[in-house]
């Protein structure tokens, strides 16, 4: 495994952060990376931090196996769910604009769900899984759009509108898909010509342009075998997008410093990052998920463990909806069959983390690596 390449030490970094806290920042990434790749037999990660008012780039291991080909600041991974907090930006843009009602009911929307019972979930139940306890994944049979419809429109109650949270791809791309209609234009469209263009992105891709091809990592799945991401129904909106360490650091400071983008972005970053639903220590905001700071790794590992991916939990809507805590951490995981990936933030300190990684491996490693990182840089 070829060692890590950091940008912070290059001699331009050098002469703006102290030299003794970008050597403390490499020995503690380092003697935390690389024993996790080791563990989990990951051949490639990206990780990068935002700290004390600077970006630090960290490279580890091989992009492609067979091509030795190296990761960089620049390599393209498949983030999984960490999309779904594009989504919720993409949405909250539009409520922020006045195109979108995140408390109109999905019919308003979508006019096919009309007398269904999914239909009369709020667009913001939806966007916080709370609409009714939808399922994690489509059923397999579940693959064009007329069968996502229909599947939709035969939903039959499982619970009151906003009594259980249930994480679900089918809610928060369903989600997506209504704000997307709001602006009467495909999903994509406004992904990709609207919110990402806005956010100054220019290396992140619903899919990967022909000229990038070259800096997409391969996957690699849980028998090491190359694989890379299926679309299927809402992959757009749920897990489909591939982007940089380099552009969702970018993505993390926009979070923190939210000022320097124009007013309708600046809004749409403080309802994403909003408090809607408790469901116990956390609290649901959209696309992200969010804990009081300082968060114990404890509480930060239970409310990231596959329970909370795979089983009902009991919550209730905050009214009125918090706003934005600058004293919160901020994460969202994500993963595709052969990729891994991490966001946390916390605004109170101006610190942030993205791991991105070639092998989907376990939360609670994520979680606790980024936790060691952030927790050793407090301001």
């Amino acid at each position: 495994m070829p060692r890590p390449t950091a940008t912070l030490l290059s001699a331009a970094l050098a002469l703006i952060a102290p030299p003794l806290l970008a050597a403390d920042l490499q020995t503690t990434v380092d003697d935390t990376i690389e024993p996790l790749m080791r563990e989990h037999g990951i051949a490639g990660m990206a990780v990068a931090v935002y700290a004390n008012g600077q970006a630090h780039y960290f490279s580890y291991g091989w992009a492609d196996k067979r091509e030795k080909q190296a990761v960089t600041r620049d390599t393209l991974f498949e983030i999984g769910s960490v999309s779904k907090t594009f989504t919720a930006t993409l949405a909250a843009l539009a409520s922020a604009e006045g195109t979108l009602d995140l408390n109109a009911p999905a019919s308003q929307y979508q006019p096919a769900l009309a007398g269904t019972p999914i239909g009369k979930a709020s667009v913001l139940e939806l966007g916080a899984y709370s609409g009714d306890c939808l399922p994690l994944q489509f059923p397999d049979a579940v693959q064009t759009p007329e069968q996502t419809l229909a599947f939709f429109q035969h939903w039959q109650r499982r619970s009151e509108h906003g009594t259980q949270r249930c994480y679900s791809n089918p809610s928060l791309g369903l989600f997506g898909d209504l704000a997307a209609r709001a602006q009467q234009k495909p999903f994509a469209e406004v992904m990709n010509r609207v919110l990402l263009p806005r956010l100054g992105l220019q290396h992140t891709w619903l899919e990967v342009p022909a000229s990038q091809r070259g800096l997409y990592a391969q996957g690699y799945d849980a028998d090491n075998k190359p694989v890379r991401v299926s679309p299927g129904p809402y992959a757009e909106q749920a897990y489909g997008i591939k982007t940089s360490a380099s552009d969702l650091l970018q993505y993390v400071q926009l979070q923190l410093q939210p000022a320097k983008l124009d007013r309708p972005l600046r809004q749409a970053i403080a309802i994403t990052q909003g408090g809607y639903f408790q469901v116990g220590a956390m609290v649901q905001g959209l696309g992200w998920e969010r804990y009081p700071w300082p968060a114990s790794l404890d509480t930060l590992l239970a409310g990231n463990s596959v329970q909370m991916i795979r089983e009902p939990q009991a919550t209730h809507a905050i009214n009125p909806a918090l706003p934005a805590a600058p004293a919160a951490w901020y994460n969202k995981t994500g993963a595709t069959s052969g990729f891994g990936a991490y966001i946390a933030f916390v605004p109170a300190q101006q610190m942030g983390i993205v791991l991105l990684a070639n092998r989907n491996y376990p939360n609670e490693a994520r979680v606790r690596a980024a936790h060691r990182i952030l927790t050793s840089m407090e301001q």
